[in-house]
């Protein structure tokens, strides 16, 4: 059994944009709290992750800040549910651990009176920073590491410093090497489901890296996709056809069985619309989707587009 309590059969949701898509999430926590009927009986929400836009030590995605902190935290308190800073830029040096705006967020999130908040993060620098001034706070390795090699993600789970381990989407479909892991092990790993990138990328971690240098400030040219259609931008109907991508029948026939429980939804910069189609597909029960949908295109506080 993993020391974190867990419901067994259950999967839970780590969802994207906790700052960008805050009033998304203030209308679709109602409905998820009042009328939990429209929702999967067997899934709940693990956690919702996300930085404002002017955090240095922010990596992986770069998301625009749409509301106050304070505001975000009081949210996910409100209805017991873990808030994540994504902290997770790879090029941190020992200058930018003074950072005024990314310690107060730090310090605010492990006041938490309800439920612990964690940390998305890729630096060992910063990791071993916030285990000494922050030690409410608990640790998720971050999918930047690009974690492909399987015996190097397994020396990952082992950490005790990691309460969950975010693999590279690739790991995703190698069920004989994941069904070696213990149950301790299994409960402490988090897929990464509905990843758009070009599963044969080879320059995923420069990609990381560019968004690292400009949450820095640095003055560095920009990194060009080279996979293909990458002009397209992100398409939830590309994501599925991606090798790696984890569908609802999935996690209910294969993962939930072997033992797993922890599903990432990406999507920070993606726009609340495609947001919520995530929510409706992995979540929502489809006789109850418009009733969802409803709700939120008809609330004048949020602009969906």
């Amino acid at each position: 059994m993993s020391k974190y309590k867990t419901k067994r059969n259950t999967a839970y949701f780590h969802l994207p944009g906790l700052f960008e898509f805050y009033e998304l999430y203030r209308i679709f926590l109602s409905l998820f709290h009042e009328h939990r009927e429209y929702f999967y009986d067997w899934c709940e929400i693990g956690s919702i992750y996300g930085a404002p836009s002017d955090c240095i030590w922010g990596g992986g995605r770069v998301e625009d800040e749409t509301c106050d902190p304070s505001d975000a935290l009081a949210l996910m308190q409100k209805y017991g549910i873990s808030a994540r800073l994504t902290f997770s830029n790879s090029l941190l040096r020992k200058e930018h651990l003074s950072d005024k705006r990314c310690n107060t967020l730090c310090a605010l999130f492990s006041e938490s009176s309800r439920v612990q908040n964690g940390v998305i993060i890729h630096s060992e620098l910063l990791l071993d920073y916030l285990k000494e001034n922050y030690p409410k706070l608990y640790f998720i390795s971050s999918t930047t590491k690009v974690l492909t090699d399987f015996e190097a993600f397994r020396q990952e789970v082992e950490r005790d410093d990691f309460r969950y381990v975010v693999p590279d989407f690739r790991l995703n479909k190698q069920m004989d090497q994941l069904d070696t892991l213990t149950q301790i092990q299994k409960d402490k790993v988090e897929f990464l489901c509905n990843e758009c990138c070009w599963f044969g990328c080879k320059d995923r971690r420069n990609c990381y890296e560019a968004v690292s240098r400009r949450n820095l400030g640095v003055n560095a040219p920009e990194h060009h996709c080279k996979a293909p259609a990458s002009e397209q931008g992100y398409r939830f109907s590309k994501a599925m056809t991606n090798p790696g991508f984890i569908g609802i029948d999935d996690i209910q026939n294969i993962y939930i069985p072997m033992g797993f429980s922890n599903f990432k939804i990406e999507g920070r910069g993606l726009g609340s619309a495609l947001v919520l189609e995530f929510l409706l597909y992995y979540m929502t029960k489809p006789e109850y989707q418009l009733n969802v949908r409803e709700a939120i295109y008809l609330d004048n506080m949020l602009d969906l587009f």
